[in-house]
């Protein structure tokens, strides 16, 4: 029996925040993934190793986390006004497909440097030295991304003393301005902030109970609860999760009557083919625990306590996408984030998570009785991990 030989296609590994992911150039991909469809897909389920039964992605790029079983494929925008066009697509570990539904926006820290290093932002915009603003648009989304990537001797400069909790080396920090995060009607989640029309909703679980919820499209679309409706302190660290089927089959259970009420989907069972979106995440008051690498976090350095879960487990961090939400909820008083952080307004919040703490800023306003969020803001970091080019058997997809 004859096989196709392996093929080659450029690629580069890169952190971008507390994410890996394979990055692509849409013209390096083969013709046929190119465009949107089954060969695309077939193509970079290949690329990370899935879909795997042993949940290992051994035999491919992924690292069997939600956190590193993800790839970008960028090209020059075709948008005015911006400078690189950026597609997302999370890839399932055990089942066969992409999930195309949202954004990262951790792996939004390295889109930046990825395109002035490939070509796809102007050089003329490229400062010799400083800092150059790369402007992003998010095609899933239909948002506009501000990266401020630092520049020396006309490079991305990649090293600093920049810390971000969950990720164990400093490097150089990249700041990220998420303009109008919330869904105004571009994306696919109703046309509104909050779908429902409420700060927050009494959502009914059959199994669970009534909830308290906090349905918001902001960053990414996000259902928050209370920790301590659900039986949690908002302190857990992943192993207090991710080692419980139980837990995790409640989450999900959430997660999808969250997905039917914020109209993502018609029907429960399309639940589980969009795992990406919405997320589900708990909250709770500011209260003292040890972060994942054993680093104290103390109630008085934080505004409250975030827990969020990512394709079906406990993210070890914070995905970007959902630190949005976390801040665009806690600048609009009554949202459940913001009673966990104390009530009123606010420009800004700290909160913990599994491996420490992150700060993000957003600023609302009531326009016409409709809340409005015009920017959120965060700083990651991005650093390029390997290059070359990936191989994938000619007959894979």
């Amino acid at each position: 029996m004859s096989h196709l030989p392996q093929i080659k296609v450029p690629a580069t590994y890169m952190r971008g925040g507390t994410s890996k992911g394979v990055f692509f150039k849409l013209t390096d991909l083969p013709e046929r993934c190119q465009t949107p469809g089954e060969a695309r897909d077939r193509f970079l389920l290949r690329v990370i190793g899935s879909p795997d039964p042993y949940g290992a992605q051994i035999d491919g790029m992924g690292g069997a986390t939600s956190s590193t079983s993800k790839t970008v494929i960028l090209s020059k925008s075709s948008k005015p006004d911006h400078d690189v066009d950026y597609r997302f697509g999370q890839v399932s570990i055990d089942k066969a497909f992409v999930d195309w539904s949202g954004n990262c926006g951790n792996l939004t820290a390295a889109v930046g440097s990825f395109a002035i290093s490939n070509g796809l932002v102007d050089a003329a915009r490229i400062p010799r030295n400083g800092v150059c603003v790369v402007r992003i648009w998010q095609t899933q989304i239909s948002k506009t991304i501000i990266a401020h990537v630092p520049i020396r001797d006309g490079a991305v400069q990649e090293t600093g003393d920049f810390e971000l909790d969950g990720v164990t080396f400093p490097a150089a920090e990249v700041q990220i301005e998420f303009l109008d995060p919330a869904d105004e009607g571009d994306g696919d989640g109703g046309g509104s902030m909050f779908p429902t029309g409420n700060l927050v909703d009494d959502l009914e679980v059959p199994g669970i109970g009534t909830l308290k919820a906090t349905m918001i499209n902001a960053g990414i679309p996000t259902v928050f609860i209370n920790a301590v409706e659900i039986g949690y302190s908002g302190t857990e660290l992943r192993e207090a999760i991710n080692t419980d089927p139980e837990a995790l089959r409640k989450f999900e259970t959430i997660r999808a009557h969250g997905a039917l009420r914020m109209g993502l989907i018609k029907d429960l069972s399309e639940a589980a083919k969009r795992q990406h979106t919405p997320k589900v995440a708990f909250v709770a008051p500011p209260a003292d625990y040890l972060s994942s690498s054993g680093k104290p976090v103390k109630a008085g350095d934080i505004d409250l306590n975030v827990r969020a879960l990512s394709m079906g487990k406990l993210h070890h961090a914070m995905m970007g996408t959902a630190a949005v939400a976390i801040g665009t909820a806690a600048a609009i008083p009554g949202t459940l984030v913001n009673l966990a952080a104390g009530g009123g307004a606010r420009e800004a919040v700290r909160f913990g998570h599994p491996s420490g703490t992150l700060r993000v800023g957003a600023a609302a306003e009531q326009v016409n009785g409709e809340w409005k969020v015009k920017k959120a803001i965060m700083s990651r970091s991005a650093r390029v991990l390997m290059e070359g080019w990936v191989r994938v058997p000619g007959d894979a997809f």
